[in-house]
């Protein structure tokens, strides 16, 4: 068979046409989460890498964030009831929240999971440029991105979603 030069272009057009649909439609399962190297609250350095194998949820927030405020209690009965088991929560404070400021509140509403401060907003732009809180990214125990969300999360959802990783 003998191809022309309108087909071959024709033919061409279709395969990038459906390469950008894949790329595009991608699940978000199949994206490499990016490292997260931080120092937390107590001084300890945290990376993606140490947790690998396990599910993580990383939470960007903020101090003065009333949605992440309102949030908290349920991310700590999360930790609380799925530790054991095998999640790890990280919270990333903004790199605008002051320091002292993060550690009283993590104090005060008793956050037993770690809190990275991104004071140079490395962390935040690695994930996407995050500029908004709470944002949350859910990672599978292989290291990639599974969810991805702005605003308030859907607690029954998310934790459903979680104990099938685990």
């Amino acid at each position: 068979m003998k191809l022309n030069k309108e087909t071959l272009i024709a033919g061409i057009v279709v395969a990038v046409i459906l390469t950008a649909a894949a790329v595009w439609f991608m699940p978000a399962g199949l994206r490499e989460a990016p490292p997260l190297v931080g120092k937390t609250l107590d001084g300890r350095t945290l990376t993606l890498e140490q947790l690998r194998g396990k599910p993580v949820l990383v939470t960007f927030w903020a101090t003065t964030c009333p949605s992440c405020i309102e949030e908290m209690p349920h991310l700590i009965e999360l930790y609380r009831d799925l530790n054991p088991k095998g999640l790890e929560i990280i919270g990333v404070a903004m790199a605008y929240d002051p320091p002292d400021q993060v550690r009283a509140l993590a104090k005060q509403r008793q956050i037993p999971y770690p809190i990275v401060l991104d004071t140079q907003e490395q962390i935040a732009r690695e994930f996407d440029n995050v500029r908004l809180t709470p944002t949350t990214v859910l990672i599978s125990p292989q290291g990639r991105i599974v969810h991805y969300r702005l605003g308030l999360v859907d607690m029954p959802k998310l934790r459903e979603t979680i104990e099938q990783m685990l």
